[in-house]
């Protein structure tokens, strides 16, 4: 699911050098909200598997509760049944266990690429993205003719505004596109 996004964050980590900041921020952006709804449709699809594997096992319980009985009755017939059913019940736990373990795996491996793609756009959205090489430039401009810049605090304070603006954007969109898709009916 992550191969195509990971070759796109790829490409963009390498042609970052002479690009535009705020341009290559805005593709983080759209790379980490297609990362986060990757990761809720991981989420979805672990919990189906897991909801299909309670199943296998209750299945099992029933087919081998139906063994018993049938060897009660003396119903060779139906045990054999019943035992043959119960294989294919236990081979396929043991494939869905797997299917669970490696589910559980990539999911963990996706959280961790989509904090570290959070880490990134943040650093790219605060350091380069924004623009704050050609912010500090027109200051310079500014103050050398007169002007005087704001409190740190303030452009402290305005900064993470911008942030919380940005995260709630990207949250947005994330429902946005979750609507879109059709997972998101309540």
């Amino acid at each position: 699911m992550f191969d195509g996004l990971k070759a796109r964050l790829e490409r963009l980590l390498r042609e970052r050098g002479g690009g535009d900041p705020r341009a290559y921020a805005a593709d983080l952006r759209e790379a980490l909200v297609e990362a986060r709804f990757g990761v809720s449709e991981m989420r979805r699809a672990l919990a189906a598997a897991e909801t299909e594997l309670q199943s296998e096992r209750k299945q099992l319980a029933d087919a081998e509760r139906r063994g018993k009985l049938a060897a009660a009755v003396p119903d060779p017939e139906t045990v054999a049944v019943a035992e043959r059913f119960a294989a294919r019940h236990r081979e396929h736990i043991l494939l869905l266990e797997r299917k669970v373990a490696v589910q559980r795996d990539e999911l963990a491996l996706a959280e961790r690429e989509v904090q570290e793609m959070t880490a990134q756009w943040r650093t790219a959205s605060s350091a380069g993205g924004a623009g704050s090489a050609s912010i500090e430039a027109a200051w310079r401009d500014l103050e050398s003719a007169g002007a005087t810049r704001a409190p740190d605090d303030a452009d402290r304070v305005a900064a993470d505004l911008d942030r919380q603006k940005r995260e709630e954007a990207v949250e947005a969109q994330l429902a946005y596109l979750k609507r879109k898709m059709g997972k998101g009916k309540a």
